[in-house]
């Protein structure tokens, strides 16, 4: 058995009130489903500072405290490659998202709001926790 190619990624779950950002994605992997703003970390990078640019890059927006919340496994779109994502969840602070990169809509969701929406599993079952969370 081959040993899988592991790429390592990251997202941030925004929160503001009682809504977590949320990105449609626009490319594969998770092309027009709704997830936490992330991607692939570069070479050299941190966890922390790719969660940051990739943020950034999707939405226009930045985050003060990143704290880790999980890290899953997640299968890859071709055979043989995994992702290995670390989530991290931060507060708001100000600024409306503008979906930028390969994001083609930003925006703040509930979770029954959520529950409606085309979204990845990992991100639904991340959104049910975070938001039980006190602020």
């Amino acid at each position: 058995m081959d040993t899988p190619v592991v790429i390592p990624a990251v997202s941030v779950a925004l929160r503001r009130g009682e809504r977590l950002l949320l990105v449609k994605r626009g490319r594969a992997p998770a092309k027009g489903l709704h997830a936490f703003p992330g991607g692939r970390v570069e070479p050299g990078e941190t966890l922390e500072a790719a969660a940051r640019r990739e943020l950034f890059e999707e939405t226009g927006l930045t985050a003060h405290a990143l704290q880790p919340h999980e890290e899953l496994t997640l299968e890859g779109a071709s055979p043989g490659t995994v992702y290995r994502l670390t989530v991290f969840r931060a507060l708001h602070v100000s600024g409306e998202p503008v979906a930028g990169d390969d994001a083609e809509t930003a925006g703040w969701y509930s979770l029954d709001e959520m529950a409606e929406l085309p979204i990845t599993a990992s991100t639904l079952a991340a959104a049910k926790i975070i938001l039980s969370l006190s602020r």
